[in-house]
C-alpha cells in the first residue's frame, strides 16, 4: 500500500475532523436558529464527533447509525413548523369516524374503544402498557445494533426503511393534522394551538412506578396534533418483518408480542385511535414496499451498495 492509499484508509486527525466539524456546526446553527439551543443538541454533536474521530471502527458505527440521527434531527426540528399552521386539524371528524367504525355500545350510547378501555382500566394493564410503550425506540435500536454486527446489508435495509417510514409519516402529519383521543377528553373539539404534550393514560404507569419517565418524554413532544398515523405502531411491524426476513428465530416471538402490546397500549392509553394504529401499519407496509422498489432501481442499488461498503470498511 502506497502513502496515498494509506492516507485515504487512515486519514490524519485533522482530515477526520472536517466532516464532524462541518456537520455539527451546520446543525447547531440551524437548530439554534429554528428552535433555540438546547443541551441535547450539544450531546448529539459530541457523540457524533467523538465516535467519528475515535477510530475507523467507531466511525463506521456512527456513519451507519447516522440514519437514526437524521430521523431524530428532522423530528426535533419539526417543532419550528407546527402542522396546525399548514392544514386544518381534525378533531371531531376523526373522533366520529372512530366511533362509527369501532364504536362500542354502553348503556345505549356508542363510545370509542379508548373511552371503553378508560372505563375498564386495570393496574396490570397500566404497567404492561407502559413497558410496551418503552420498547418503541429501544427495541428497534437494539435490533439495529445486532444487525450491524452480524449482517450489515440487512442492517442498512432496516435503517433506511425505518427512515423512509418516518418520512412518510411526517408528510401525513402535515397533510392531515389530527388530535389524539386524550385531547378530546381534555379539550373537547375546540382547537387550542398551544396545548402541550400529555402523558394521557401513561401517567398511570408513572404513578405505579413512582417515576416521571413518560412525563419527561411527552414534555418534549414536537406536536400534539400528530396522532395520525401512529408511528409507534409502525416501528414494531418493521422490526418483526425484518426479523422474519433475517430468519432471527425465536426472538421473532418477542417482536410479535411487543408489536401487539404496543398496538393495544396505543389505544388503551388514549394516545391513538384504532384508525391511527391502522394508518401506522399502512405506513410501515408502504415504507417497506417503497424501499424495496428504490433499492432495485439502478441508481438506488448503486447507492445502497456503496453505503454498505462504507460501513463495512
Amino acid at each position: 500500500m502506497n502513502d496515498g492509499q494509506r492516507a485515504v484508509m487512515d486519514p490524519s486527525p485533522w482530515r477526520r475532523a472536517i466532516v464532524p466539524v462541518m456537520a455539527s456546526a451546520n446543525y447547531l446553527v440551524v437548530a439554534g436558529y429554528l428552535i433555540g439551543p438546547r443541551a441535547e443538541q450539544f450531546i448529539l454533536v459530541a457523540l457524533f464527533s467523538g465516535l467519528y474521530m475515535a477510530s475507523s471502527i467507531t466511525r463506521r458505527w456512527i456513519l451507519g447509525f447516522s440514519i437514526f440521527i437524521v430521523f431524530w434531527v428532522i423530528f426535533d426540528l419539526m417543532k419550528a413548523f407546527p402542522n396546525y399552521t399548514v392544514n386544518t386539524v381534525h378533531i371531531a371528524d376523526l373522533y366520529e369516524w372512530e366511533r362509527s367504525w369501532f364504536g362500542i355500545d354502553v348503556a345505549g350510547i356508542s363510545i370509542t374503544p379508548n373511552e371503553f378501555l378508560e372505563l375498564h382500566k386495570q393496574s396490570v394493564l397500566d404497567l404492561l402498557s407502559g413497558l410496551f410503550y418503552l420498547c418503541w425506540v429501544p427495541v428497534p435500536l437494539a435490533f439495529a445494533a445486532y444487525l450491524f454486527v452480524h449482517d450489515k446489508d440487512r442492517f442498512l435495509r432496516f435503517a433506511l426503511t425505518f427512515l423512509l417510514v418516518n418520512l412518510i409519516g411526517f408528510v401525513i402529519y402535515y397533510l392531515y393534522p389530527a388530535a389524539p383521543p386524550w385531547y378530546v377528553k381534555e379539550c373537547g373539539f375546540d382547537l387550542l394551538k398551544g396545548t402541550p404534550g400529555n402523558t394521557a393514560g401513561l401517567v398511570r404507569f408513572d404513578t405505579l412506578t413512582r417515576t416521571s419517565i413518560f412525563a419527561g418524554l411527552y414534555s418534549k413532544s414536537s406536536n400534539v396534533f400528530a396522532a395520525m398515523p401512529s408511528l409507534h405502531s409502525a416501528y414494531p411491524l418493521l422490526v418483526l418483518y425484518t426479523g422474519i426476513k433475517a430468519r432471527s428465530g425465536t426472538i421473532n416471538v418477542f417482536f410479535l408480542i411487543v408489536m401487539v402490546g404496543i398496538w393495544f397500549a396505543a389505544v388503551y392509553t388514549s394516545h391513538h385511535y384504532i384508525l391511527d394504529v391502522l394508518a401506522g401499519i399502512l405506513c410501515a407496509v408502504a415504507g417497506i414496499v417503497l424501499f424495496e422498489w428504490l433499492r432495485k432501481t439502478s441508481w438506488g442499488g448503486k447507492l445502497f451498495d456503496k453505503y454498505v461498503q462504507v460501513i463495512s470498511g
